[in-house]
């Protein structure tokens, strides 16, 4: 049985500059592939991006709700490690069900296709 181990990060907010990359959305994705190259190589697998609620506080008494956004990982911990794990560490006892892929469409079976509109042969009520 596998057992994983979860980072979450805050999801970048702003783009990275560099030589050729101009667009925002370029930016953006740079300072995304930074990052995700960044943690791959430490061991992380990415899992997801999530937008979560959290209350923060306005003026003495007040509250607000706003939403963060954060990127999930995740990385299997080893036997070794296993034994002397922190209980402070978020562990999965089960791994993720992976999404089903769906297979090639089935080709249609030759024949005749029925013809196109008005039903035939049925009698008005």
């Amino acid at each position: 049985m596998q057992r994983f181990e979860f980072k979450v990060i805050p999801a970048p907010r702003r783009g990275e500059k560099a030589r050729g990359v101009k667009s925002t959305e370029d930016r953006f994705a740079l300072a995304l592939t930074t990052l995700m190259n960044q943690l791959g190589a430490e061991g992380w697998d990415y899992v997801r991006a999530d937008a979560l609620p959290c209350e923060e506080r306005v003026g003495l008494t007040g509250t607000k709700t706003t939403f963060q956004n954060v990127l999930v990982f995740r990385r299997v911990i080893g036997k070794a490690e296993t034994e002397a794990a922190p209980a402070s560490r978020l562990l999965l006892q089960e791994p993720i069900p992976a999404t089903p892929r769906l297979g090639p469409a089935e080709a249609p079976t030759p024949g005749n296709a029925p013809a196109v509109g008005p039903a035939k042969g049925l009698a008005a009520e």
